[in-house]
Protein backbone atom coordinates (compact mmCIF):
# COMPACT_ATOMS: atom_id res chain seq x y z
CA UNK A 1 0.00 0.00 0.00
CA UNK A 2 1.71 3.47 -0.91
CA UNK A 3 0.96 6.27 1.68
CA UNK A 4 1.70 10.31 1.00
CA UNK A 5 2.81 12.16 3.67
CA UNK A 6 2.08 15.44 3.10
CA UNK A 7 4.74 16.93 5.69
CA UNK A 8 5.14 20.35 4.27
CA UNK A 9 1.18 21.03 5.26
CA UNK A 10 2.48 20.01 8.52
CA UNK A 11 2.56 22.04 11.88
CA UNK A 12 5.81 23.33 13.07
CA UNK A 13 5.82 20.51 15.98
CA UNK A 14 4.92 17.93 13.70
CA UNK A 15 7.81 16.42 12.17
CA UNK A 16 8.67 14.20 14.54
CA UNK A 17 5.52 12.36 15.01
CA UNK A 18 5.22 12.62 10.77
CA UNK A 19 8.98 10.58 10.95
CA UNK A 20 7.74 8.21 13.50
CA UNK A 21 5.06 7.18 11.45
CA UNK A 22 6.90 7.05 8.53
CA UNK A 23 9.26 4.93 10.49
CA UNK A 24 6.43 2.56 10.71
CA UNK A 25 5.23 2.27 7.56
CA UNK A 26 8.28 1.44 6.28
CA UNK A 27 9.14 -1.26 8.57
CA UNK A 28 5.43 -3.14 7.62
CA UNK A 29 6.83 -2.57 4.10
CA UNK A 30 4.27 -0.22 2.81
CA UNK A 31 5.33 2.86 0.04
CA UNK A 32 5.97 5.86 1.20
CA UNK A 33 5.69 9.16 -1.15
CA UNK A 34 5.68 12.78 -0.27
CA UNK A 35 3.18 15.78 -0.78
CA UNK A 36 2.07 13.37 -3.61
CA UNK A 37 -1.31 12.51 -4.95
CA UNK A 38 -0.26 9.22 -6.15
CA UNK A 39 -0.99 7.24 -3.22
CA UNK A 40 -3.54 4.81 -1.57
CA UNK A 41 -3.65 6.55 1.10
CA UNK A 42 -2.67 9.98 2.57
CA UNK A 43 -1.74 11.02 5.88
CA UNK A 44 -2.17 14.64 6.98
CA UNK A 45 -1.27 17.33 10.00
CA UNK A 46 -4.38 17.93 11.69
CA UNK A 47 -7.87 19.44 10.03
CA UNK A 48 -7.40 23.50 10.83
CA UNK A 49 -7.80 24.55 7.46
CA UNK A 50 -5.59 27.89 8.42
CA UNK A 51 -1.66 29.06 8.16
CA UNK A 52 0.53 26.64 7.60
CA UNK A 53 -2.36 23.88 7.49
CA UNK A 54 -4.50 25.67 5.20
CA UNK A 55 -3.02 23.14 1.50
CA UNK A 56 -4.57 19.89 4.37
CA UNK A 57 -8.01 21.25 2.96
CA UNK A 58 -7.19 20.43 -0.99
CA UNK A 59 -5.70 16.72 0.28
CA UNK A 60 -8.85 16.12 2.98
CA UNK A 61 -11.68 16.49 -0.33
CA UNK A 62 -9.32 13.92 -2.07
CA UNK A 63 -11.39 10.76 -2.53
CA UNK A 64 -9.23 8.05 -0.35
CA UNK A 65 -8.24 6.67 3.22
CA UNK A 66 -7.08 9.87 5.09
CA UNK A 67 -5.03 8.87 8.21
CA UNK A 68 -5.03 12.31 10.90
CA UNK A 69 -2.46 13.59 12.28
CA UNK A 70 -3.04 15.87 15.49
CA UNK A 71 -1.86 16.84 19.16
CA UNK A 72 -3.13 14.84 21.99
CA UNK A 73 -5.12 16.05 24.64
CA UNK A 74 -4.83 13.72 27.28
CA UNK A 75 -1.04 14.40 27.87
CA UNK A 76 -0.26 17.20 25.76
CA UNK A 77 3.34 17.77 23.35
CA UNK A 78 3.57 13.95 24.79
CA UNK A 79 0.71 11.65 23.27
CA UNK A 80 -1.02 11.98 19.91
CA UNK A 81 -3.71 11.56 18.30
CA UNK A 82 -3.72 9.05 14.92
CA UNK A 83 -7.28 9.00 13.55
CA UNK A 84 -8.48 7.70 10.07
CA UNK A 85 -10.73 9.72 8.07
CA UNK A 86 -11.18 12.42 10.75
CA UNK A 87 -10.35 13.55 14.47
CA UNK A 88 -12.26 13.05 17.91
CA UNK A 89 -15.42 11.08 17.82
CA UNK A 90 -15.60 11.22 13.91
CA UNK A 91 -12.16 9.78 13.28
CA UNK A 92 -11.89 5.89 13.94
CA UNK A 93 -8.97 4.76 16.28
CA UNK A 94 -9.17 0.65 16.53
CA UNK A 95 -11.33 -1.38 17.69
CA UNK A 96 -13.53 -0.18 21.41
CA UNK A 97 -14.22 -2.55 24.38
CA UNK A 98 -10.66 -2.05 25.21
CA UNK A 99 -8.95 -3.22 29.04
CA UNK A 100 -7.61 -0.85 31.30
CA UNK A 101 -4.16 -1.75 30.78
CA UNK A 102 -3.30 1.59 28.48
CA UNK A 103 -5.16 4.18 30.89
CA UNK A 104 -2.96 2.19 33.93
CA UNK A 105 -0.12 3.02 31.83
CA UNK A 106 -1.07 6.77 30.91
CA UNK A 107 -1.94 7.12 34.94
CA UNK A 108 -5.15 8.05 33.39
CA UNK A 109 -7.54 8.03 36.70
CA UNK A 110 -11.52 9.23 36.87
CA UNK A 111 -12.37 11.57 39.65
CA UNK A 112 -15.70 10.33 41.34
CA UNK A 113 -18.82 12.77 39.96
CA UNK A 114 -19.26 15.67 41.79
CA UNK A 115 -22.29 16.42 44.26
CA UNK A 116 -24.91 18.15 42.76
CA UNK A 117 -23.98 20.87 45.46
CA UNK A 118 -20.37 21.21 44.09
CA UNK A 119 -19.49 24.03 42.05
CA UNK A 120 -20.92 27.24 41.23
CA UNK A 121 -19.77 28.16 37.63
CA UNK A 122 -20.85 26.92 34.06
CA UNK A 123 -17.55 26.72 31.74
CA UNK A 124 -18.57 27.57 28.33
CA UNK A 125 -15.70 26.43 26.10
CA UNK A 126 -14.92 28.39 22.67
CA UNK A 127 -13.07 26.44 19.93
CA UNK A 128 -11.37 27.88 16.91
CA UNK A 129 -13.92 28.13 13.75
CA UNK A 130 -11.70 28.11 10.88
CA UNK A 131 -11.43 23.89 12.00
CA UNK A 132 -13.09 21.02 9.79
CA UNK A 133 -14.94 20.70 13.22
CA UNK A 134 -16.81 23.21 12.87
CA UNK A 135 -18.03 22.69 9.23
CA UNK A 136 -21.65 23.82 8.40
CA UNK A 137 -21.56 25.77 12.32
CA UNK A 138 -21.88 29.79 12.45
CA UNK A 139 -19.97 32.06 12.91
CA UNK A 140 -18.03 31.46 16.54
CA UNK A 141 -19.52 34.58 18.29
CA UNK A 142 -22.93 33.92 17.20
CA UNK A 143 -22.58 30.40 18.80
CA UNK A 144 -21.64 32.09 21.49
CA UNK A 145 -24.64 34.28 22.01
CA UNK A 146 -26.52 31.55 20.81
CA UNK A 147 -25.54 29.45 23.53
CA UNK A 148 -25.57 32.15 26.13
CA UNK A 149 -29.06 32.65 25.14
CA UNK A 150 -30.24 29.12 25.44
CA UNK A 151 -28.37 28.93 29.01
CA UNK A 152 -30.33 31.80 30.20
CA UNK A 153 -33.67 29.98 29.82
CA UNK A 154 -33.19 27.47 32.35
CA UNK A 155 -30.36 28.37 34.71
CA UNK A 156 -29.44 32.10 36.19
CA UNK A 157 -25.96 30.19 37.18
CA UNK A 158 -23.02 32.24 35.98
CA UNK A 159 -21.11 31.72 33.50
CA UNK A 160 -17.51 31.39 32.85
CA UNK A 161 -16.43 31.93 29.06
CA UNK A 162 -13.31 30.31 28.13
CA UNK A 163 -12.53 31.31 24.09
CA UNK A 164 -9.86 29.22 22.44
CA UNK A 165 -6.20 30.24 22.56
CA UNK A 166 -6.16 31.33 18.69
CA UNK A 167 -10.04 32.43 18.79
CA UNK A 168 -10.54 34.92 21.55
CA UNK A 169 -13.56 36.64 20.77
CA UNK A 170 -12.46 39.76 23.08
CA UNK A 171 -14.94 41.62 25.28
CA UNK A 172 -17.61 39.54 23.39
CA UNK A 173 -18.93 38.82 27.67
CA UNK A 174 -19.41 42.62 28.01
CA UNK A 175 -23.04 43.69 29.01
CA UNK A 176 -24.13 40.32 29.56
CA UNK A 177 -25.74 39.17 32.17
CA UNK A 178 -23.03 37.12 35.13
CA UNK A 179 -20.58 36.15 32.79
CA UNK A 180 -17.28 36.30 33.35
CA UNK A 181 -13.92 35.70 31.33
CA UNK A 182 -11.11 32.86 31.85
CA UNK A 183 -8.70 33.47 29.33
CA UNK A 184 -6.50 30.33 28.47
CA UNK A 185 -2.58 30.73 30.35
CA UNK A 186 -0.01 29.33 28.62
CA UNK A 187 1.96 26.85 30.00
CA UNK A 188 5.76 28.62 30.51
CA UNK A 189 8.28 25.61 28.70
CA UNK A 190 5.64 24.10 26.59
CA UNK A 191 4.76 24.62 22.96
CA UNK A 192 1.39 25.53 22.52
CA UNK A 193 -0.24 23.44 26.22
CA UNK A 194 -2.27 25.66 28.14
CA UNK A 195 -3.86 25.71 31.79
CA UNK A 196 -7.30 23.73 31.96
CA UNK A 197 -9.09 24.12 35.46
CA UNK A 198 -12.60 22.84 36.87
CA UNK A 199 -12.44 23.93 39.96
CA UNK A 200 -15.76 25.83 41.05
CA UNK A 201 -17.33 24.23 37.53
CA UNK A 202 -21.01 22.90 38.24
CA UNK A 203 -21.04 21.37 33.99
CA UNK A 204 -18.91 22.10 31.10
CA UNK A 205 -20.39 23.04 27.78
CA UNK A 206 -18.12 22.27 24.76
CA UNK A 207 -18.86 21.66 21.18
CA UNK A 208 -16.25 19.02 20.70
CA UNK A 209 -12.70 20.08 21.47
CA UNK A 210 -10.52 18.94 24.48
CA UNK A 211 -12.51 20.55 27.86
CA UNK A 212 -15.30 17.58 27.29
CA UNK A 213 -12.97 14.76 28.06
CA UNK A 214 -10.91 16.89 30.45
CA UNK A 215 -14.57 17.16 32.03
CA UNK A 216 -15.39 14.36 32.31
CA UNK A 217 -12.24 12.73 33.41
CA UNK A 218 -12.53 15.18 36.73
CA UNK A 219 -16.03 14.02 37.32
CA UNK A 220 -17.55 17.45 36.47
CA UNK A 221 -20.74 16.74 33.65
CA UNK A 222 -20.26 17.91 30.43
CA UNK A 223 -22.57 18.98 27.13
CA UNK A 224 -21.35 18.26 24.00
CA UNK A 225 -22.06 16.98 20.31
CA UNK A 226 -22.14 13.81 18.90
CA UNK A 227 -18.18 14.72 17.13
CA UNK A 228 -17.10 15.01 20.82
CA UNK A 229 -14.75 12.24 22.12
CA UNK A 230 -16.39 12.86 25.51
CA UNK A 231 -20.22 12.05 24.03
CA UNK A 232 -20.63 8.84 25.41
CA UNK A 233 -20.29 9.95 28.76
CA UNK A 234 -21.74 13.22 28.55
CA UNK A 235 -24.85 14.94 27.79
CA UNK A 236 -25.82 16.19 24.70
CA UNK A 237 -25.20 19.56 23.76
CA UNK A 238 -28.84 20.07 22.21
CA UNK A 239 -30.31 19.34 25.28
CA UNK A 240 -29.14 22.12 27.69
CA UNK A 241 -32.70 22.49 29.36
CA UNK A 242 -31.15 19.44 31.31
CA UNK A 243 -28.83 21.80 32.78
CA UNK A 244 -29.96 21.49 35.99
CA UNK A 245 -30.13 17.72 35.82
CA UNK A 246 -27.39 16.37 33.86
CA UNK A 247 -26.07 12.68 33.45
CA UNK A 248 -23.56 11.06 35.34
CA UNK A 249 -23.33 7.77 33.47
CA UNK A 250 -20.24 4.90 34.37
CA UNK A 251 -17.30 6.11 32.58
CA UNK A 252 -15.02 3.05 32.84
CA UNK A 253 -15.35 1.42 29.53
CA UNK A 254 -15.41 5.21 28.07
CA UNK A 255 -12.20 5.94 29.81
CA UNK A 256 -10.10 2.40 28.88
CA UNK A 257 -10.87 3.64 25.38
CA UNK A 258 -10.16 7.26 25.34
CA UNK A 259 -6.65 5.88 26.10
CA UNK A 260 -6.31 4.29 22.64
CA UNK A 261 -6.90 7.36 20.94
CA UNK A 262 -3.09 8.78 22.01
CA UNK A 263 0.17 7.60 21.18
CA UNK A 264 3.78 8.46 22.33
CA UNK A 265 6.36 8.96 19.45
CA UNK A 266 7.89 5.63 20.47
CA UNK A 267 4.66 4.09 19.99
CA UNK A 268 3.90 5.53 16.84
CA UNK A 269 7.40 4.65 15.59
CA UNK A 270 6.77 0.47 16.93
CA UNK A 271 3.69 1.17 14.43
CA UNK A 272 0.99 0.59 17.65
CA UNK A 273 -1.34 3.09 16.22
CA UNK A 274 -0.69 1.97 12.65
CA UNK A 275 -1.64 -1.77 13.34
CA UNK A 276 -4.80 -0.60 15.11
CA UNK A 277 -6.29 1.47 11.85
CA UNK A 278 -5.11 -1.18 8.76
CA UNK A 279 -8.01 -2.97 8.89
CA UNK A 280 -9.98 -0.31 7.46
CA UNK A 281 -7.84 0.84 4.88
Amino acid sequence: MKFSLWKQYGALNSKPIFNAFERSLCDARHDVVYNSNDADVDVIWSVLWNGRMAGNERVWKNDKPTIVLEVGGIKRGTTWKVGLNGINRDAYFGESGNDNTRADLLGLKLNPWQDEKEGDYILLCGQHDKSHQWQNMPRMSTWFLQTYEEIRKHTDRPILFRPHPRCRLPEIERGLKNVYRRDPIHISGTYDDFDMSFHNIYATISYCSNPGPHSILAGVPAFVSTHSLAYDVANDIDFLHDIENPLKPDRTQWLNDYAHTEWTVEEIEQGIPLKRLTSRL
